[in-house]
């Protein structure tokens, strides 16, 4: 379904499928921390990752920001994917829970985010990281956001 409007701006939903089709890059956070978006519909997107040794904390395991910003990615995405041509939002609350560990030998890490309320002028959503060969739960967050009109001068 083609859900751009008759603007010349696409759709959130359209963005995000053009980024997947290659139309356009992926996010450049994404090239330096390794996750990519690879699924989008109405609402729902994800996020694919395989982290290494290069994000490892003084701990020895991955840093949780990686986490923390593969989850932002995934709610902030699933925010929009709901929204409508000329309209954009902002992160206004982030809440995150590390349930494990990830290391280097965690493998591959799917993030699905899921809008759960989109209105004029605030949004919210929930999001979930959990191993694509083990399955395991390894985080999970809400967000908040605030939706906005896009001003082009």
């Amino acid at each position: 379904m083609n859900t751009e409007s008759h603007t010349s701006e696409p759709s959130g939903l359209d963005f995000l499928v053009s980024i997947i089709e290659g139309r356009r890059p992926q996010a450049p956070i994404s090239h330096t921390l390794g996750f990519y978006l690879v699924a989008a519909e109405s609402g729902l997107v994800v996020f694919e990752g395989t982290p290494g040794k290069h994000l490892y904390n003084p701990m020895g395991t991955v840093h949780g920001g990686y986490l923390s910003t593969l989850l932002d990615s995934a709610l902030g995405s699933a925010v929009l994917s709901r929204l409508p041509a000329g309209n954009a939002y902002t992160t206004a609350q982030l809440s995150i829970h590390l349930i494990r560990p990830v290391t280097a030998d965690t493998g591959t890490l799917k993030a699905t985010g899921a809008a759960i309320h989109v209105g004029r002028t605030m949004a919210t959503a929930e999001a979930k990281v959990v191993g694509a060969e083990d399955g395991k739960l390894y985080a999970h967050a809400t967000t908040t956001c605030a939706v906005f009109p896009v001003r082009r001068s």
